[in-house]
């Protein structure tokens, strides 16, 4: 056996799309134990929460993260609508689910691009950024954005779609449905990435459960946590939603997971632009949240759960804007994927679980 040393691994890294700081203890070419060092592009984001009223904190809360900017506007403004009691119109619930769910898409395709160039694929990471576009395209024709959207206030959103657009979704999501199963049969089925993804960077149920990690990562571990079963805000409003889950709990798992996710998001679509109800998509929200007032709320983000709280303090600031995100939930598991794999894979593990710094360090 040879001498333990530690490796610094990250933030800067030819490989990994995040800056996510590892201190990985080697012996020789197995790594013994993973270190997670955080606080490296910290931003101070909550504290804004103080200089911005709650209307304007909107715009903050969606640059936590660019990739989840539109789930975060949503969790944000779902936990101020609680504290203060507002109730939005039923069609503003539907916009809100048919843009979050095409933020789902927009994220995981793009992880299976990243994937894909870790497994040196270049080709499949071009056809899956290419499917990614069209996801984008969508986006700036119902919003004017492409990453930020600010569509998303207190009291409902600030534009509409009309039927002409819903048609034309239908139609590009039909056609990415067709190219992206093609995809997942290069991604699931390829020789060469089972070799690099099944039986890595295992994690049991019991570990999944018991270190509370979240989203597609613990879902790969057959650990049911999927906020969108709660049936919150548009999502009450699913005939049959059942979460893809998996057994296995390797890198393999994971990538299945992501992979069928993105078809199921294609369907809720589908299923919100057929039952959309007509009528107004926000309502007039005045005053502020009282004195001592608090709510709490969750999102399913692409990566996961995350939790929102605020409390009020009878002013248009809140006193109190909290945020966990998905990624600071998986670190714990994270570092148990990584402890005993072979130093060659860490790359891989750290990709399949799709961390997020940004969101973390916020």
């Amino acid at each position: 056996m040879g001498k333990a040393t530690v490796i610094p691994f990250g933030p800067q890294h030819p490989v990994l799309p995040e800056p996510l700081h590892l201190d990985l203890v080697v012996e020789d070419e197995k790594v013994i134990e993973a270190v997670p060092q955080i606080g490296f592009i910290h931003r101070g984001l909550e504290k804004l929460v103080e200089t911005r009223d709650y209307n304007q904190f909107i715009y903050v809360a969606e640059r936590i993260c660019g990739i989840c900017a539109f789930g975060h506007s949503m969790g944000y403004a779902e936990t101020v609508e609680k504290l203060m009691g507002v109730e939005i119109p039923e069609r503003a619930e539907y916009l809100r689910v048919i843009w979050h769910e095409l933020s789902r898409i927009h994220s995981h395709v793009l992880w299976m691009g990243l994937a894909a160039d870790a497994f040196g694929y270049e080709s499949l990471f071009m056809h899956c950024w290419r499917l990614r576009e069209r996801v984008l395209d969508i986006f700036e024709k119902t919003t004017g954005g492409r990453v930020i959207f600010s569509v998303v206030k207190v009291g409902g959103v600030v534009r509409d779609i009309d039927d002409a657009m819903f048609a034309e979704i239908k139609r590009v999501l039909e056609g990415i449905k067709d190219d992206y199963k093609q995809l997942c049969g290069a991604f699931l089925n390829d020789s060469s990435v089972k070799n690099r993804t099944v039986g890595v960077g295992y994690i049991s149920p019991e570990d999944a459960f018991g270190l509370s990690m979240v989203g597609p990562f613990a879902r790969a571990s057959n650990v049911n946590n999927d906020v969108r079963c709660l049936g919150n805000g548009g999502y009450g409003k699913l005939s049959d939603f059942q979460p893809v889950l998996d057994t296995q709990g390797d890198c393999y798992a994971r990538v299945k997971v992501r992979a069928l996710e993105v078809l199921q998001s294609i369907d809720i679509i589908e299923e919100m632009i057929a039952k959309i109800p007509a009528g107004d998509i926000a309502v007039d929200v005045k005053g502020s949240p009282a004195a001592g007032a608090e709510a709490a709320n969750l999102v399913e983000q692409p990566r996961g759960e995350c939790y929102y709280y605020a409390r009020g303090n009878g002013s248009k600031y809140l006193e109190r804007m909290r945020m966990r995100t998905p990624t600071s939930q998986n670190l714990a598991g994270m570092a148990t994927a990584l402890a005993g794999c072979d130093l060659a894979d860490v790359n891989m593990i750290v990709l399949t679980i799709d961390p997020c710094i940004s969101c973390t360090e916020r």
